[in-house]
């Protein structure tokens, strides 16, 4: 047996922070020093931190990593450790990943397949390695290997797939395979999605079989650049088995997975398969000394989480998602808790509702003495004694009544507020709406009235909020919260400088019908570890409005809109997949077979249109986060043109077709 301790280690990285990457680096190799560990694979890009978007392009970026490389490099006695950074060559950068040991740079390896799909842009910075292609160039003082090049430390041969690498059919496993590498290293920055974890861990153990090695993957972990949430999820496979795994979505700065793989194992299993035909060229390798300690096996420990394959998963992973998100993002913009103007509807109390599961979470996970550390930049933090008083401090709620407001939301959003703690005001803003109505009719010289100016009496209500729930935020030195979901921002049914006011709009790539799914499942149920939130029953009994019209014009989302179902279905299908407006409404057909052509037809037609003529409001809604790999958000996902022909044509093509089946009238 040839026994070799390896480590995969998630990291809180952010951008452009050196000081405070450093220590987390320094802090896990620290770590994997202690376990005796000899491998260490960090995740990619984690010395300047993944998401630094344009400053990658700046030469002074690329120096200010190369200092940091040089200044993490005394660290690296007795250990072999990957450190990822932007790397410039004949006038390009490279994403590249920096193999050292005993203060030795030994080389780099570039990324040959750049994510350039969904919230990715890594094109717009990098350039793709060429296969098989590799150069020895200066970097400083030093002569080293750059590119498709792999490493024999000891006699242990260590190769590298770098994120999106592992990703693509063609994968550099297969080539590191045949010149008979025994470890492969993995340095990541896999957001987060529902469903994704489950394919990195087949990517992983498929790549460790396959290749006939041990398989190291690293990851990124926590909200590192404001939208993107990552999950961790470090995982380590061998010999067909997944031998440790990272738990996923905690709160701290690093977290560190170890295993001992046995080299021999994996290459007498891959040696004696009929199908393998090795290189015997060693041109692409770099060697250098290493001594590895004597081991002992030990048995392969998974580290997952009792939630995870619970029918309720992405209820689980939504919650951990979203507390982790609101965590890093108050810590990290060092703001004094957050403000959300709770209507007490679905989505402001989805809001709330996720920060007393963040306080929850973190107070069991780091205990107080950690949070108090992590946010100790809060005032007041000092005295924080549990959980409810953690929300008590960060959260103020604010419910603002007019004469369309009912007792129902009312009663609701105190409920709310007040079973997870928070600081809770009420402000009648009744006054300073008629206030701006009576100066509008003034200046036009005409009275107002529903009949003829419907959307905007609307408006005003919702923007005549946003001033004094600002100000409540600037007052406290908190972080305004805008409550927008999704589904809203398809067709925008939102009010731009009303309800979408607010510095981070945290659900707005969640549509509304998971919304309200997952608050039954939080009254009911909630996450592992917690309580559910039964006072979320008075707003989950209540039918979604904006409560803007008048009482007796019974209004709800769905009879503005159509039901929430559909909404989510046809913009998945239209703008997810692409598909023509006759295509969608033909899927839709056999989705919903309940409802009539004609009425089917109307929705559809109401949404093309909306979603066309909003494009604007989608370009200015705060950021959000991303938590769904399909979004609307046109900085991380969905680009769309603010001026566009709005399907016109498509629409009248299938209008025409239905006359003619006799689903609609004729002319």
């Amino acid at each position: 047996m040839r026994l070799v301790k390896v480590a995969a280690a998630t990291l809180n990285q952010t951008p452009l922070d050196w000081d405070g990457n450093k220590a987390n680096i320094l802090a896990a190799m620290a770590a994997a020093r202690v376990s005796g560990v000899s491998i260490l694979c960090l995740p990619e890009l984690c010395i300047t931190g993944y998401g630094c978007e344009d400053a990658f392009l700046s030469p002074a970026t690329r120096e200010l990593a190369l200092d940091l490389l040089e200044e993490v490099l005394p660290e690296s006695d007795g250990l072999i450790v990957c450190l990822g950074l932007p790397l410039a060559y004949n006038k390009a950068v490279f994403n590249a990943s920096c193999l050292v040991s005993n203060r030795e740079i030994l080389g780099f390896c570039a990324k040959r397949a750049l994510a350039g799909d969904g919230i990715h842009y890594e094109p717009r910075w990098f350039k793709p390695w060429p296969a098989g292609t590799r150069v020895r160039t200066q970097i400083r003082d030093r002569m080293t290997m750059l590119g498709d090049v792999h490493f024999d430390c000891g006699g242990v041969r260590i190769g590298f797939e770098i994120c999106e690498d592992a990703w693509i059919a063609q994968r550099p496993g297969a080539e590191l395979a045949l010149d008979a590498v025994d470890i492969i290293l993995n340095p990541s920055a896999s957001h987060f999605a529902f469903g994704k974890h489950e394919i990195r861990r087949r990517l992983v153990l498929e790549g460790a079989r396959a290749f006939g090695v041990s398989y190291v993957y690293s990851n990124l972990l926590g909200n590192e650049a404001g939208r993107v949430i990552y999950d961790g999820d470090a995982l380590i496979a061998s010999a067909g088995t997944i031998m440790a795994q990272a738990s996923r979505f905690n709160f701290g700065s690093f977290e560190l997975v170890t295993a001992t793989i046995d080299v021999d194992l994996t290459r007498t299993r891959y040696g004696v398969l009929t199908s393998f035909s090795p290189h015997v060229d060693d041109h692409a390798r770099v060697s250098a000394p290493f001594t590895y300690p004597e081991l002992a096996p030990s048995p392969a420990r998974l580290l997952a989480q009792s939630w995870e394959g619970s029918p309720a998963l992405k209820n689980e992973e939504f919650a951990r998602a979203m507390a982790l998100g609101l965590f890093d993002y108050l810590r990290k913009t060092r703001s004094a808790g957050f403000v959300v103007s709770l209507s007490g509807g679905a989505d402001s109390s989805a809001v709330c509702a996720l920060i007393w599961v963040m306080a929850g979470l973190a107070c069991a996970e780091l205990g107080l003495d950690g949070v108090r550390q992590k946010l100790a930049h809060v005032p007041g933090i000092e005295n924080v004694a549990s959980p409810r008083e953690l929300v008590g401090l960060l959260l103020t709620t604010v419910y603002q009544a007019t004469e369309n407001s009912g007792e129902v939301t009312r009663r609701a959003a105190r409920e709310v507020a007040e079973a997870v703690g928070a600081q809770h005001l009420e402000l009648e803003v009744g006054a300073l709406v008629h206030g701006y109505e009576e100066l509008v009719a003034k200046a036009l010289g005409r009275s107002l009235s529903w009949e003829r100016d419907d959307l905007a009496l609307q408006n005003i209500q919702a923007r005549t909020r946003a001033p004094s729930v600002w100000m409540i935020a600037n007052l406290t030195g908190k972080l305004l919260l805008s409550t927008s979901n999704r589904s809203e921002a398809a067709v925008g049914y939102a009010t731009m400088d009303g309800d979408t006011a607010g510095g981070l709009s945290p659900i707005a790539g969640i549509d509304k019908a998971f919304i309200r799914r997952f608050l039954r499942w939080l009254e009911t149920h909630g996450p592992e570890g917690l309580e559910p939130l039964p006072a979320l029953k008075a707003v989950n009994d209540q039918a979604p409005t904006a409560e803007l019209r008048p009482a007796g014009s019974l209004q709800t989302d769905e009879t503005d809109l159509m039901p929430y179902d559909l909404l989510d279905a046809i913009e998945r299908a239209s703008i997810r997949d692409k598909r023509s407006p006759a295509e969608v409404f033909e899927l839709m057909r056999v989705e919903f077979p309940a409802i009539e052509p004609a009425q089917l037809f109307a929705w559809l037609e109401r949404f093309y249109r909306l979603f066309s003529r909003n494009q604007w409001k989608r370009e200015r809604y705060a950021p959000s986060f991303h938590v769904d790999d399909a979004n609307l958000d046109p900085k991380t996902w969905c680009r769309f043109p603010i001026l566009s022909g709005g399907f016109e044509r498509e629409l009248e093509e299938l209008r025409s077709k239905l006359r003619e089946q006799g689903y609609l009238p004729k002319r």
